[in-house]
């Protein structure tokens, strides 16, 4: 695709990029944004890092080449699968077993795209209405709080510096500086903490014997019910955060991307059937760089592809790996507290601009009910090594009560003889 080349200082849309050095630094943005997360989740889970790295890389492309650069999104590891992943593995840390499950959920989501690609989206708007994906989107920055303030809580002093100087470049910067302020944040506090002592002595160390290429290690799925089981359950929650945040990119855009909802399904499942496949972990549309979008106004999917580029060749080079490694905790902290409030006041601006009436109380009590559950981190153990966490049971929870809400209320306008406050098939 050829992408058309627009002057900075405005709205630039996917199909457009700004000069290709510019575009390489909002690329590079979108990887400090997305590594912390992508990188977190094989560490928790025994996976290989780098091997994640690469097929998040790999993943995003084929998420662009399948939504036909409609849908700027990068596409990192996914939270919803590390309960399943770790149950799956059992005792003996079987990752082959994991593997199994991960490949079965993206090929259930892939199915599950066709479908809704094929017969129509309108049964998505009528399940996840905007009162549903906005409390989404928003309990999903809400949830990640917590991260984000253990991360700072580090070193409070790299922390607050990170987000005073990304506070600072944003406010006074109008031009590429200003578009790239979180990136420009990050770096400068990374190189204050190398210059003050701030790195850890150990990570310099690997980073100095690390060698500059290798692949990384692969594995592969090791097919039993179990696993497909256990892991089915999080196809919902990929369904829900694909919808809410193309929803999120369809309201900072001012484009409608509903139809490409099962497009975005199908490239997700597809990058997750392939990380299944070769040993890395299930992928999702990454709202962190949303957050990097809401920031920049930039939404050109050519800085995706760089970004994705970028990934790929972190993941084949266990020096960059090493060397992103380097970056203190407390700085990470810093940027995530801003990217993840990004996302929670993006899941209130998809309320704002769908005009959702919260004087109704079918709107009100399953959003107020969401945003607990995400903040309070809720969690439901199913068995001994089973559980779910905040998200999960958030979208569960919105899902749950906006429909059984909806269908209650009708019911008794149904036996007064009258029409129910709002129409259950529309958005909220």
């Amino acid at each position: 695709m050829l992408w058309k080349l627009v002057p900075s200082g405005g709205v630039v849309a996917p199909n457009e990029r700004l000069p290709w050095p510019q575009t390489i630094g909002i690329g590079m943005q979108h990887v400090i944004a997305m590594f912390g997360a992508t990188f977190l989740v094989p560490l928790i889970t025994g996976f290989p890092p780098t091997t994640t790295i690469l097929f998040s890389g790999i993943g995003t492309l084929v998420f662009l080449l399948v939504t036909r650069n409609k849908i700027p999104s990068y596409l990192g590891s996914s939270f919803a699968f590390i309960s399943p992943v770790i149950a799956s593995m059992g005792a003996d840390k079987n990752i082959g077993l994991a593997l199994s499950g991960i490949f079965a959920a993206g090929l259930l989501l892939f199915l599950i795209g066709l479908i809704v690609n094929q017969i129509g989206h309108q049964w998505i708007n009528r399940l996840m209405p905007a009162v549903v994906t906005g409390s989404i989107v928003a309990l999903i920055g809400l949830n990640l709080a917590p991260v984000a303030a253990k991360s700072a809580a580090s070193n409070w002093g790299y922390s607050l510096l990170t987000m005073l100087v990304i506070l600072v470049i944003a406010a006074t910067s109008k031009g590429f500086l200003g578009r790239i302020s979180i990136f420009a944040g990050v770096l400068v506090s990374w190189i204050i903490a190398a210059i003050t002592g701030g790195l850890d002595p150990n990570k310099i160390a690997d980073l100095q014997n690390a060698s500059w290429f290798g692949l990384p290690p692969f594995n592969h799925p090791t097919f039993a019910i179990g696993p497909i089981l256990l892991m089915a359950p999080v196809v919902l929650i990929l369904i829900a955060e694909n919808t809410g945040h193309v929803k999120a990119v369809a309201e900072m855009t001012g484009e409608s991307l509903d139809a490409s909802l099962g497009r975005a399904y199908m490239g997700d499942g597809l990058a997750t059937m392939l990380a299944g496949f070769f040993g890395g972990s299930g992928t999702t549309t990454y709202a962190e760089n949303i957050g990097v979008m809401a920031a920049t106004k930039v939404y050109s999917t050519a800085a995706y592809i760089v970004a994705a580029l970028f990934a790929i060749v972190l993941g084949m080079s266990p020096k960059f790996g090493a060397l992103i490694l380097t970056m203190p905790l407390s700085v990470l902290g810093g940027v995530t507290t801003i990217l993840y409030g990004l996302i929670a006041v993006l899941g209130a601006r998809i309320w704002v601009e769908n005009k959702v009436d919260f004087r109704s109380n079918h709107n009100l009590m399953p959003a107020a009910i969401a945003l607990i559950v995400g903040a309070g981190d809720y969690t439901f153990v199913f068995s001994k090594d089973v559980s779910f966490g905040g998200i999960a049971l958030g979208t569960v929870a919105v899902l749950v009560a906006y429909h059984l809400m909806m269908w209650l209320e009708a019911m008794v306008a149904a036996r007064q003889g009258s029409q129910p406050s709002a129409d259950p098939t529309k958005p909220g």
